[in-house]
């Protein structure tokens, strides 16, 4: 259903890539390049912001697999070990906290899409349209990365602290430091984990939506896109 969801958004623009690519290919484009940037920008904005509104609802990232936030990759080996101290609901909680406070994180990426989005030239829109499977992301990841980061922060420390993922995973930390002989003692430090891996979540959704909306042109367009298709197609005739 989540997946679903998020591809209804971005339909749109599985229609206008695929025919409006071809049209560019064919030169025949040129009186309709605004008309084609501003639909792109259309579906590319009611795509960007719904992934947002999904990956922020509760369970957003923690249902999700493919962007769920686990244990630091060096405290990999302490939550092994702690669970098989009994210590299953410490790290169960801990995981939750993290991915609670990237759920929290993600309410605020939309005006940072649409910013990007808006500031989209006529270039950028023709480079996505005929660029690699991961065009639009790779514009959303150049563009949106340092902002989402400087947002996403002090929300990300702040929800931690207001989950008791900061508590929960000093715990855990101080509790597997004091293991004896073990090794590679964890940083108890969450707030710039849990802010990449918001953010690599966020790009990873959008990454898979754009490469269905590619590969599938069974979705109807706005009438915008009809619009410009009909321009487009008719030049080409």
């Amino acid at each position: 259903m989540f997946l679903m969801a998020s591809s209804g958004a971005f339909a749109q623009f599985g229609k206008l890539l695929d025919k409006a690519k071809s049209a560019a290919a064919g030169g025949g484009i040129s009186a309709s390049q605004t008309d084609i940037a501003t639909a792109l920008k259309q579906a590319l904005e009611l795509g960007a912001t719904k992934s947002a509104d999904l990956l922020s609802a509760q369970n957003g990232f923690f249902a999700n697999s493919s962007v769920k936030i686990l244990f630091p990759p060096e405290a990999i080996k302490a939550e092994a070990t702690l669970r098989k101290l009994g210590l299953n609901k410490m790290c169960d909680d801990a995981i939750l906290s993290f991915n609670r406070a990237a759920e929290d994180a993600a309410k605020t990426a939309k005006p940072i899409f649409v910013t990007a989005i808006k500031q989209m030239t006529i270039k950028d829109a023709t480079n996505i349209l005929m660029g690699s499977k991961d065009a639009a992301t790779t514009y959303f990841k150049n563009n949106t990365t340092d902002s989402l980061s400087k947002v996403f922060e002090p929300i990300v420390a702040n929800s931690i602290e207001k989950v008791g993922a900061t508590r929960l995973y000093s715990d855990i930390a101080e509790r597997y430091n004091k293991v004896p002989f073990a090794a590679n003692k964890i940083n108890p430090d969450l707030k710039a984990y849990v802010t990449q891996k918001a953010i690599e979540g966020l790009f990873k959704q959008i990454a898979q939506e754009e490469l269905k909306i590619r590969e599938n042109s069974a979705f109807r367009t706005t009438d915008l896109m009809k619009k410009v298709f009909a321009q487009a197609e008719k030049k080409l005739n």
